[in-house]
């Protein structure tokens, strides 16, 4: 009775237990779907909600640029709006790397799930890895959608990445600018013979001029270089300054060419320049053609310089300093001021017009900052004839002046609308790129320059007049001096040798000069002449060792055969004017001292001898510069007959000499001597003289 109570009360027991834990698991079922209902209801009011809100960039650092191994400057930043443009608090935004350089796993985020605060607004920070390239970084609302996610770009240089991109820099612009300068150099050799005739023919017509001024810049790529050349030829009496006008806003436009030509994107095909020039050049048996090929290897550096400083300024897109710098150019003034200083520096426009298509092309000058940059070039490229001309005459001097004016005229024509011009230039060739834009502009420039200046070129000229005034040039402290040769030529050996030539043709006559003067202390016992011609004899020696010392200053390397054959006719026919001065002033200028002291005097007959000799030669010695001068072979020839011509009479006049003697003339008799020795002085002239025609012969043969 006892156990079945006892076991009656178990079961109900169990049965209340088991009754209990029913309803528990009822109202849990309950409780379960109610929340799942709820969860459901909430997670589509969430969706809902998110379908009305958007994600948006909150700052302007989307795009950053750090160093390897660490953090950004600036986190990354997201804002959650909602339809009314809202911040909303509270909501989950996800941020993960997307992108990396290959095999680098060490960038780092320093939050991955990130609540909105108040302003609507979560962050996160990236540290870079050890690699250098791009990382990217996706931030999204965890329960959003596709569209709401955003990227953001980081680009990691490397630790040392400032002193890799100055080396960069000045390596491509070192090649750049040896590119540029054998470019100039083969162009130069292949048409120097024409380009010293085409500076010699400069008119007074204005149009010729200017022409002349684009074609030798064309050719030898620098303004700068033509004004020097102008200044030199000014200096040396061979143009006068207001013939130069013209050719310097050609000049100006043969500038423009050369941005045109750097414009082309054609670097990719830099290295098959450089190979085929370098074939051309090594293997081309012709010489034009290995000028052509130094030209195209020089044409291939001078692009490939270009490539290497375009890659290397681009981790500056994303390096904000220098971006902010950038953007101050665009103030006019600013750009001006810097486009003068730089050009100033490097001394070449072409150069810095360049540098700045490189930098267009990167994205990091824009047509806006460039234009003010374009005109404070053309502000800066007189610089360098204004340096050439400081030991110049005044007359040179006005050149450098003139070359400053023209160019302060461009700035003052386009400095007030250089956002106008740039809107301008994008609606006449809307498809142009940015590079050749900026070549464009370029052109435009000096073009509007030389329409509004070249018809009033006179008026210019005499408004440098009127700046240099009328001071009186400084007397020279030396006793001789120089006219024609000029330093900053001798790189350019076909301009070199013709300054080199005016000034042996300026040797040449004051021999010839010496030579007239010395028959009066024979003829008339007047020894007063003589001292003029020993001071004419220091002239020439010191003439001679300048000539001498600028032939070695001339720089070979850059010559051609036929420059160097002419150097040996020049420095020849030196040496032939130096004899020739130093017979008259130490051979017959030392005996008509010593004659003018006797007391017996020529025969009536000897002196009409001598002074008819004396003129023969003379004419010889006339010939002969114009010979030297024209390489005129036909007057080579003439006195190559009229040498023999006069041995005979030499001959003819010694004889009758003799034969006075023979009478017994005693007047014959005592100047014997010095009459034989002063006719055969002036013979050894005659064939110093004759060997200067021979010369030119045998020179034009080895050239032919």
């Amino acid at each position: 009775m006892y156990i079945y109570e006892r076991n009656e009360g178990c079961r109900k027991k169990h049965e209340h237990t088991l009754l209990t834990l029913g309803r528990y698991l009822a109202y849990g079922f309950l409780l379960i779907s109610l929340a799942s209902s709820l969860q459901a209801q909430d997670s589509a009011f969430i969706q809902e909600a998110y379908r009305h809100r958007s994600l948006s960039l909150s700052s302007d650092f989307a795009s950053q640029s750090g160093i390897c191994g660490q953090s950004l400057p600036q986190p990354f930043e997201v804002r959650v709006l909602d339809e009314s443009g809202h911040p909303v608090q509270g909501i989950r935004v996800a941020f993960y790397l997307v992108a990396q350089p290959d095999q680098d796993q060490d960038a780092s985020l320093s939050h991955m799930l990130v609540l909105t605060d108040s302003s609507g607004l979560a962050y996160t920070e990236l540290t870079l890895g050890s690699k250098p390239g791009t990382y990217r970084v996706a931030g999204r609302i965890e329960e959003g959608f596709p569209e709401n996610e955003v990227i953001f770009t980081a680009k990691a240089s490397r630790k040392n990445w400032v002193w890799i991109l100055m080396i960069s820099l000045s390596g491509g612009l070192g090649l750049f600018l040896f590119g540029m300068h054998a470019m100039s150099e083969g162009m130069q050799q292949s048409a120097g013979e024409r380009l010293r005739s085409i500076l010699e023919n400069v008119t007074r017509n204005r149009v010729v001029g200017a022409g002349i001024g684009t074609l030798v810049t064309t050719i030898i790529q620098s303004s700068s270089a033509t004004s020097v050349m102008l200044v030199s030829f000014v200096n040396a009496g061979l143009l006068q300054f207001r013939q130069t006008i013209p050719v310097l806003l050609g000049a100006a436009i043969g500038t423009t060419i050369t941005a045109q030509i750097i414009a082309f994107k054609i670097t990719e095909y830099s290295l098959l320049l450089v190979a085929v020039g370098f074939f051309l050049q090594a293997f081309s048996k012709k010489e034009k053609l290995k000028y052509v090929g130094y030209s195209l290897f020089g044409f291939g550096v001078l692009f490939f310089g270009l490539e290497i400083m375009s890659e290397a300024m681009s981790p500056l897109r994303d390096y904000t300093p220098f971006i902010e710098l950038l953007l101050r150019l665009e103030s006019p003034l600013v750009g001006i001021l810097v486009g003068a200083a730089f050009t100033a520096l490097i001394q070449s426009s072409s150069a810095f017009v360049g540098i700045m298509i490189v930098l267009a092309s990167q994205g990091l000058l824009s047509l806006d900052a460039s234009i003010p940059l374009l005109l404070g070039s053309n502000l800066g490229t007189p610089v360098t004839a204004l340096l050439a001309s400081l030991r110049a005459n005044k007359e040179a001097k006005k050149v450098a002046m003139s070359f400053i004016l023209v160019k302060l005229i461009s700035v003052l024509i386009f400095a007030g609308w250089t956002v106008q011009l740039g809107k301008l230039l994008q609606q006449l060739s809307p498809e142009a790129s940015l590079p050749r834009l900026i070549a464009n502009a370029h052109t435009l420039i000096n073009g509007v320059l030389m329409l509004v200046v070249l018809p009033v070129s006179p008026q210019v000229a005499w408004l440098v007049d009127r700046i240099a005034g009328k001071a009186k040039e400084k007397p020279d402290s030396q006793a001789f001096r120089i006219l024609y040769l000029d330093q900053a030529m001798t790189s350019t050996p076909s301009l070199a040798l013709n300054l080199a030539k005016q000034e042996i043709i300026r040797m040449g006559m004051i021999a010839r000069n010496m030579f007239s003067m010395i028959l009066p202390p024979f003829l008339k016992k007047d020894a007063s002449p003589l001292g003029e011609i020993y001071k004419l004899e220091q002239e020439v020696d010191f003439l001679s060792e300048a000539i001498k010392d600028y032939f070695l200053k001339i720089n070979r390397e850059s010559m051609n055969n036929r420059q160097m054959n002419e150097s040996f006719q020049l420095l020849y026919s030196l040496n032939e004017f130096e004899k020739i001065a130093d017979v008259i002033s130490g051979n017959l200028a030392t005996r008509a001292e010593r004659w003018s002291l006797k007391n017996y005097d020529f025969s009536e007959q000897g002196k009409k001898e001598l002074k008819q000799f004396h003129e023969k030669i003379d004419k010889q010695l006339k010939r002969c510069l114009e010979v030297f001068d024209e390489a005129n072979l036909q007057k080579a020839e003439h006195m190559k007959a009229k040498h023999k011509e006069y041995r005979i009479l030499s001959r003819e006049l010694e004889k009758q000499h003799y034969d006075r003697i023979l009478e017994g003339m005693s007047e014959s008799i005592v100047s014997s001597k010095i009459h034989l020795e002063v006719l055969a002085l002036f013979s050894t002239i005659d064939s110093h003289a004759t060997s200067i025609a021979r010369i030119a012969l045998d020179w034009n043969q080895k050239s032919k």
